[in-house]
């Protein structure tokens, strides 16, 4: 009942990271509209973009090849193995600990979560890339 094939695991996975990556970008836009924007944010911005986009990529194609190697239905979590639900929670939890802690400042916030949050989206496309390709990918 609660059994999906894999076509629709890269569809969960998907979502899940587009969704969470699209909230984590808001937040940091949110961020960006409570301070004085200075030029050397969208840098900032697009250096974390890239060095966690590598990172999100990396793992996008372990979990792809992972879910394209079952043989029969699995249930609709298996979209992540247990370490990265581990990781998840961790990011997750440190995220939202350290923000309302005010540990570091909005401007802070503002690249970085804006960054991070575009990467973790794009991991989403291209999960979704895979799930739209499946046929091709499985031949």
């Amino acid at each position: 009942m609660l059994r999906v094939n894999n076509r629709t695991l890269l569809l969960i996975a998907g979502i899940v990271w587009f969704i969470a990556g699209f909230n984590v970008a808001r937040l940091g836009v949110i961020s960006c509209m409570s301070i004085e924007i200075r030029w050397y944010l969208p840098l900032l911005a697009l250096a974390v973009f890239a060095a966690f986009g590598m990172m999100f990529l990396k793992m996008s194609r372990k979990h792809t090849k992972r879910i394209m190697s079952y043989e029969e239905l699995r249930p609709f979590w298996h979209f992540f193995d247990a370490k990265a639900y581990i990781i998840m929670a961790c990011m997750m939890g440190g995220g939202i600990g350290l923000r309302a802690a005010g540990v570091f400042p909005d401007i802070f916030i503002a690249f970085f979560y804006t960054g991070l949050g575009c990467a973790l989206a794009l991991a989403g496309v291209i999960f979704l890339k895979n799930c739209i390709c499946y046929n091709r990918a499985n031949a």
